[in-house]
């Protein structure tokens, strides 16, 4: 399997092996490459950008205390986003059994035009965008956790079905069949709010 190589630096894989032999500097550069697309994976899961950095956090313990259970040759990669998101179901699942704040009130909204000078027209376009953007968050977050997290893998991260397969822990072709599901929903929940 080929070693992702970075700025012409050791690859994440090579980085993992130092981290295993007791290099703890390897995780400084594991975390400096991995940091934003894991809080963007995360945030697109559970829909809140404070649970998101947390989240992230945790993640890059769980590398740490389980580098031992990374094997050698493994992609990096599918190794880092499996227990992004099993970091993400069980915090989904802890919020579940305590439902102190509704979805909407736990979700973040788009960002506030706050620049006076800018035009009207520029203004409404940007709350549209704003409210569309809003919208397909609340339809990815009201799909069930595995379509979520097959939809949010092969849309915004760019992951191909294997991949997915492999950091989920199915077949591609269950991936494949996530993957319809979660569109045909997202379809009816569009189709139902127009």
């Amino acid at each position: 399997m080929a070693t992702e190589e970075h700025d012409n630096g050791p690859g994440d894989e090579q980085l993992m092996e130092r981290l295993q032999g007791g290099d703890d500097s390897a995780l400084t550069e594991l975390m400096r490459r991995w940091e934003l697309p894991v809080k963007r994976f995360l945030f697109r899961l559970v829909g809140n950008g404070a649970e998101a950095d947390d989240l992230a956090q945790e993640v890059f313990v769980r590398v740490y205390t389980k580098r031992a259970t990374y094997r050698a040759g493994a992609r990096f990669s599918a190794w880092l986003f499996t227990i992004a998101a099993n970091q993400a179901r069980n915090r989904l699942r802890w919020w579940r059994r305590r439902p102190t704040l509704s979805l909407d009130d736990w979700l973040e909204t788009g960002r506030e035009v706050a620049d006076e000078a800018v035009s009207p027209t520029a203004v409404a376009r940007a709350r549209e965008e704003d409210e569309r953007r809003e919208a397909v968050q609340r339809a990815v977050a009201a799909l069930p956790l595995e379509q979520r997290t097959a939809i949010v893998l092969f849309a915004y991260e760019g992951k191909s079905m294997a991949e997915i397969a492999e950091i989920v822990g199915c077949s591609p072709k269950a991936v494949e069949n996530r993957l319809y599901r979660a569109r045909l929903r997202l379809r009816m929940l569009a189709e139902t709010a127009a």
